[in-house]
């Protein structure tokens, strides 16, 4: 038996993505201490796992995650993919694609299909007894190849009911919240090297990601409010003792002036000290080089700090 083939065999508490079983818990145990509130678990692909559709939900407790898998499901198409192609266009939806390594950043307009699907249990797991899952799926596609990089085809599924356009268009939205958590993690890997860290006692860990936790929102946070008010004084982000270093050091002038620089000119600055080039006009900074130009803020405002008790 090969190592596929054993795997497959393996309870799902053995695999890593018993993750998503526990997150599923943690999301039903908070809805008990906000029982009005609908709480909706969004998962990516690696979240399509059956034992997860098929789990059971308290009230008030959804799903949506984005399909990794053809699945079988019961209609004339036999499959999921070709089951939601074979609905007429719903609408047209105008995305943003962000830039990712040599793929410029879009607009893709895309066709938008949605209709319910019940889903047949793994071929390989029928002696387990696991019920079919009725869910509704929502299916976006590029209505032209585009002119860089891979055309957009992608398919959710969801406890809630898509029952009209504008209920896939929200269902459509609330996945793209998800992009903004990855860039979180990505952060926490990449910026903070959390992996990297060797503190032996999970209590150290609990305490690090505590801490690195809200770095990492602070860096999502400064890029995000520097695209959306790039005109906003840096205040709303910088303590005055940072700015005052910040224009200390990048413009080179020995006294900042009595009101702070813009956000976007600050976010900019703070860019460049972590390696930010922008060769281009269309460039902005990423969390990353903020990332690394807010370590270098923290020592400039230090020996600012120093330097202007000193002076006379």
């Amino acid at each position: 038996m090969g190592k596929r083939a054993r795997r497959k065999q393996l309870p799902i508490s053995q695999k890593e993505r018993q993750k998503w079983l526990n997150s599923l818990d943690a999301v039903s145990t908070a809805r008990d201490s906000c029982p009005t509130t609908r709480l909706v678990s969004v998962g990516d692909r690696d979240a399509d796992v059956y034992d997860v559709l098929a789990a059971p939900r308290p009230a008030g407790v959804d799903l949506l995650i984005r399909a990794a898998w053809n699945r079988c499901v019961n209609a004339p198409q036999r499959y999921g993919w070709a089951t939601v192609a074979a609905q007429p266009v719903a609408a047209q939806l105008l995305l943003h694609v962000p830039r990712r390594g040599s793929q410029p950043a879009r607009e893709a307009p895309l066709t938008l299909r949605y209709g319910p699907l019940t889903f047949c249990p793994p071929q390989h797991r029928k002696a387990e007894g696991l019920p079919a899952v009725v869910l509704w799926a929502v299916q976006g596609c590029d209505v032209e190849l585009p002119a860089e990089g891979e055309p957009l085809a992608w398919l959710l599924f969801t406890t809630v009911a898509v029952e009209t356009v504008a209920d896939a268009i929200e269902r459509v939205q609330w996945d793209s919240c998800r992009w903004g958590i990855e860039v979180w993690h990505r952060i926490l890997q990449s910026g903070c090297r959390l992996e990297a860290r060797q503190f032996q006692q999970a209590e150290r860990v609990r305490r690090a990601l505590a801490l690195y936790s809200v770095l990492a929102w602070r860096m999502v946070y400064a890029t995000m409010l520097a695209r959306a008010v790039p005109e906003a004084p840096c205040s709303v982000l910088l303590e005055p003792d940072e700015w005052q270093a910040l224009y200390w050091a990048m413009p080179r002038v020995p006294t900042p002036p009595v009101e702070p620089p813009t956000l976007g000119q600050a976010v900019t600055w703070i860019a460049q000290l972590g390696g930010f080039v922008g060769r281009r006009r269309s460039d902005r900074p990423g969390p990353e080089v903020l990332w690394r130009g807010l370590q270098h803020l923290g020592d400039l405002t230090t020996m600012y700090g120093i330097m202007r008790r000193d002076s006379p």
